[in-house]
């Protein structure tokens, strides 16, 4: 069977499940076999999808492919189910929940991610490459600076944001010193590390050539160190907007994404968090995406990117 024509298979399995089960009345055995089995062809299609090569959104086929899957098994089977909406909200409720409440949403994302998350992910970040590169040049600040660097990434966030609540106040500058503290020494570490990753014979050669630190630095040793930089940039991009979320749990204004989550749990509105969830999973997606796209242009000429 070829792809194209399993996939409208699979498409309609599922349309007709979601229908059935969204219609008066119990589903039937008969309607639970049916989509059992358009689960097994969904399946099926995945690791067909997953097998071929492609580039580019070609590439994307399979994940997106599964992703469908997973969304369209869940509205079937807590509908189904007839499972409280406290407990497990369908993702049609989770979409007609952000549709009514996109305003809130709105204000939420820029609060949370447009002023905390971007704020203190540039000071964070920036602050660790600079003093990588003092580290770097003054051996006793690196040989102190790492080990606090791995103490203090180990300190739970939980215990960070009610002090920093407690000095910055409950507003927004608050929550980006969170997101500082948090993406600070992940990139000191990193950088640190890169810069340490040129060849002997790479410096060397740079010193038979009479170049200076500067020289170096610019030509070899930060080069050497980008993919080491971007790692970092990759991991503090998802761990900058939860650290900014969790923190909003301990004092916030009336508005962000970790606000709403606290607020409408307490009230049961599980369709808010869930679409609050939703935000927050799409942009650190794409934030994360955003680096790793910026990470192949500015990186193409590295092993792991040619490959």
């Amino acid at each position: 069977m070829r792809t194209g024509l399993l996939a409208a298979v699979v498409v309609l399995g599922f349309v007709l499940a979601i229908a059935g089960v969204h219609a008066p009345g119990e589903p039937g055995s008969l309607a639970w076999a049916g989509i059992a089995l358009t689960a097994g062809l969904a399946a099926w299609l995945v690791k067909r999808l997953g097998d071929q090569p492609g580039q580019g959104w070609q590439a994307l086929a399979a994940p997106l492919a599964f992703g469908a899957t997973i969304l369209a098994l869940w509205e079937v089977l807590v509908v189904g189910f007839e499972v409280p909406m406290a407990l497990m909200p369908a993702p049609s409720a989770i979409a007609a929940r952000m549709a009514s409440g996109a305003h809130l949403l709105w204000q939420d994302f820029v609060q949370t991610f447009l002023k905390a998350v971007l704020a203190g992910y540039a000071i964070g970040c920036g602050a660790g490459f600079l003093m990588a590169l003092v580290a770097d040049r003054v051996p006793f600040l690196r040989r102190g600076l790492l080990p606090i660097g791995n103490l203090v990434a180990a300190l739970p966030v939980v215990g960070i944001a009610p002090i920093m609540v407690m000095w910055f106040g409950f507003d927004w500058p608050s929550k980006a010193a969170v997101v500082v503290a948090m993406t600070f020494f992940p990139m000191l570490v990193n950088t640190v590390a890169g810069l340490a990753a040129a060849g002997a014979l790479e410096r060397d050669l740079m010193r038979s050539y009479a170049a200076g630190h500067g020289q170096t630095l610019m030509r070899l040793r930060l080069p050497a160190a980008l993919p080491f930089i971007f790692t970092a940039l990759k991991v503090n991009a998802p761990l900058a907007l939860i650290g900014a979320i969790v923190a909003e749990f301990f004092g916030s204004p009336t508005t962000g994404m970790g606000f709403r989550i606290t607020t409408e749990a307490a009230r049961l509105a599980l369709d808010m968090v869930w679409a609050e969830i939703v935000v927050a999973a799409v942009v650190g997606s794409a934030f994360y995406g955003a680096m790793a796209l910026i990470e192949r242009r500015v990186t193409f000429w590295h092993p792991s990117v040619r490959g």
